[in-house]
């Protein structure tokens, strides 16, 4: 099976705690929000933490 083409976007693999994965899905489903753009905001948001402090 062949992967997907991503052009603007780069595949990585991590690993969440159960509980944030229970309540990252349940934001994800309330929201409606795909997991993807929810994780570019955290990780936007958390540069945007560590530049300042940095």
């Amino acid at each position: 099976m062949a992967d997907a083409l991503l052009v603007n976007r780069t595949r990585f693999t991590s690993s969440l705690k159960n509980e944030l994965m229970a309540e990252f899905n349940a934001l994800a489903e309330e929201t409606r929000i795909p997991k993807s753009r929810l994780i570019d905001e955290a990780i936007e948001d958390l540069l945007k933490k560590y530049k300042k402090n940095g």
